[in-house]
């Protein structure tokens, strides 16, 4: 019997029958695939985390591909954790960052509001670990830009969320400019206890200091340049653009600081560097993008929102969301002669230009 075995080498099929461990094309191996079942005694994907599978097959208690809920979306972050356990890391520390986290502790000391700009598909991950120790107990306001990259549903449950934490947040679009007065508003509300204080000391006001800071390519440097209503910081949609820290004065009572994105060091969390390098949040030298693709269908398939009719529709594959790499293959064989770098880019496009909708990879935690 014919069995798929499928590694970071490509997909191929071994003929358990003759013994004789012959490999075929890959083609012929998705051909041999689609009609010959594989041996129910092989896990074959990794779609799901071994406890979901008995002899091979999926356990029927498995949640249907529509159903809705806190505990989909926890089961999601479980089997994205064990996803990325079979790829290679995702690590992307440019030098510049190393001296821009030394430059921005510096000038932390400067800021009267901090507002930290997070991507509103994947707030969690776009999350700085040290960013609470770095800020203490400065005024805090958190952006989540690309608000119109998710359904109502999703920001609707990020706001609620942030509420209840006590955090103020507000949701923008740096490309149209969403957001960016209530922004100015709420930061010189936040300090304007400053003049105050010198008034008292019979110094006079000065502008209130605003550092705005964040992941690569969230959105900062175009946030700001909409809020000034011109172009002062230089941005295009990667990451690594900004490479200094720049204070800009905005009107009369307001300077802003805008700085590189900041990363840690070492990317421990597999599952959000993964997130990051969906929603280029990072570099493109950090992952191979064949591995994310194929991960992402894997989401996607997951995500009731979505599912495999979507991804059918999209591209006329059939799935069972079980193999996000087949189904990289099967792209890459249809539409680019077997390129599946390229076929893995046109799915990561897709999902960044919303083809799939407009949806975030996260939900707030329990």
């Amino acid at each position: 019997m014919a069995a798929l075995q499928l590694s970071g080498a490509g997909l191929c099929l071994l003929n358990s029958d003759a013994g004789s461990g012959r490999k075929q094309s890959p083609i012929a191996a998705l051909a041999t695939a689609h009609v010959h079942p594989p041996s129910p005694s092989i896990i074959q994907v990794i779609g799901r985390r071994p406890n979901h599978y008995r002899n091979g097959n999926a356990k029927s208690d498995c949640p249907p591909e529509n159903s809705k809920g806190d505990d989909d979306w926890f089961d999601l972050e479980a089997d994205l954790n064990y996803w990325t356990k079979a790829v290679r890391p995702v690590q992307w520390y440019p030098g510049h960052i190393s001296k821009t986290e030394k430059e921005l502790k510096e000038q932390l000391k400067f800021m009267d509001v901090v507002i930290e700009v997070r991507d509103a598909r994947i707030p969690m991950s776009t999350s700085h670990p040290q960013m609470d120790l770095w800020l203490g107990k400065r005024k805090r306001i958190l952006v989540l830009n690309r608000e119109d990259m998710i359904s109502t549903a999703d920001r609707n449950a990020w706001a609620t969320y942030f509420a209840m934490q006590g955090t103020k947040v507000v949701f923008s679009n740096g490309q149209l400019g969403m957001g960016s007065m209530k922004l100015s508003r709420l930061a010189k509300a936040l300090a304007a206890d400053v003049n105050v204080k010198r008034r008292a000391k019979g110094l006079l006001p000065r502008h209130v200091r605003a550092g705005i800071v964040g992941y690569p390519n969230v959105g900062k440097s175009s946030l700001i340049n909409r809020l000034l209503k011109r172009r002062m910081c230089p941005a295009a949609p990667r990451p690594g653009v900004t490479r200094e820290l720049k204070w800009v004065r905005f009107g009369k009572d307001l300077e802003l600081l805008d700085s590189p994105g900041i990363l840690p060091m070492q990317l421990s969390d597999q599952s959000a560097a993964i997130k990051l390098a969906i929603c280029d949040d990072i570099g493109e030298r950090s992952y191979d993008a064949t591995d994310v693709a194929a991960i992402l269908i894997l989401i996607l398939a997951r995500l009731p929102s979505v599912g495999t009719k979507a991804l059918y529709n999209r591209y006329k594959i059939e799935t069972d969301g079980q193999s996000g790499q087949i189904f990289v293959q099967k792209l890459a064989l249809k539409l680019f002669g077997g390129d599946a770098h390229q076929a893995a880019f046109r799915i990561l496009t897709d999902f960044r230009k919303g083809k799939f909708g407009w949806i975030a990879l996260e939900r707030p935690p329990k």
